[in-house]
């Protein structure tokens, strides 16, 4: 028996709220990985995997807000909880990847398609993986052009955000692309509940808690790291303003350093002649 799907009980509610998640998680993620850039090597990998867990943690309180929203007539839904974290630790791990890559490489060429490509898979597999959390009394059935399609909108979302995170510009600039991202990601969710239809068993029972009941208890540990991140953002003035206070010297073969200025109140040494040099010459001869 094919079963009655229904994506939006509450309507508008969910879809919005899951939007906003999407794009804190975004927002936060970005400029995490605009600071890594601006910093010293040896602080670089604490931001981008802090920008890492932001984005991951985002895409995924995104994915399962929208779930709040998710029935199926006639047969209540359950969560494997083990399996539902699962895929909060695949989408923070392999976004961390594509993070990494960029964050070293630089956002451009193979550096960022290959970034954008394997964070754009992460963001896919924590869906699919999501989805087969779900416990009922049915089987699940995907059509695979519309799963394809979504995972094509993961990988591009995926890639802008990675490329805008490597602008290294203000905080407006990153604002704007979370919106961007937020976009996509939430768009790629609903592409790829879209491809999705439900057979019900025979006999499936009529009653049982509604989604949000139980969802809301496995959504508090990714919100409250999203709000301690959130604080991170706002007590660091690099971080909003997205300018650097200081530029870090790589020491590296064949690149001359930086000459020293000269304090207030000294006159700068002056080089001898060579009059004087023939002077100093001859003095040192009579000794």
């Amino acid at each position: 028996m094919q079963g009655t799907v229904d994506g939006f009980s509450y309507g508008l509610v969910t879809p919005l709220v899951a939007y906003l998640m999407a794009c804190l998680g975004g927002a936060l993620g970005l400029r995490c990985t605009t600071r890594a850039m601006l910093v010293a090597h040896s602080w670089r990998p604490g931001w981008l995997a802090l920008g890492a867990a932001a984005i991951g943690s985002g895409i995924w309180t995104m994915h399962f807000v929208a779930m709040m929203g998710f029935t199926v007539h006639g047969a209540p839904i359950h969560y494997d909880k083990p399996l539902t974290y699962a895929s909060l630790g695949v989408a923070i791990l392999m976004v961390g990847v594509g993070i990494f890559i960029v964050g070293y490489k630089g956002a451009s060429g193979t550096a960022l398609f290959t970034g954008g490509t394997l964070t754009g898979l992460g963001i896919a597999s924590m869906h699919y993986l999501g989805m087969a959390s779900l416990e009922l009394n049915g089987q699940l059935e995907y059509n695979t052009l519309t799963v394809g399609f979504s995972v094509v909108i993961a990988m591009a979302a995926a890639t802008a955000a990675l490329w805008a995170a490597g602008q290294v510009r203000g905080l407006v600039w990153s604002v704007g692309a979370s919106l961007v991202m937020g976009l996509a990601v939430t768009g790629m969710h609903y592409t790829g509940m879209a491809a999705m239809s439900v057979h019900l068993h025979s006999g499936a029972p009529v009653t049982g808690d509604s989604p949000a009941a139980l969802l809301a208890p496995m959504l508090i540990g990714p919100l409250a790291f999203l709000c301690l991140a959130g604080v991170v953002v706002l007590f660091d003035p690099l971080m909003v303003m997205g300018g650097p206070d200081w530029t870090p010297v790589e020491h590296k073969p064949g690149v001359p350093a930086h000459a020293p200025v000269p304090r207030a109140g000294r006159r700068p040494a002056v080089r001898p002649g060579r009059r004087d040099l023939r002077l100093e010459h001859r003095t040192a001869q009579n000794r």
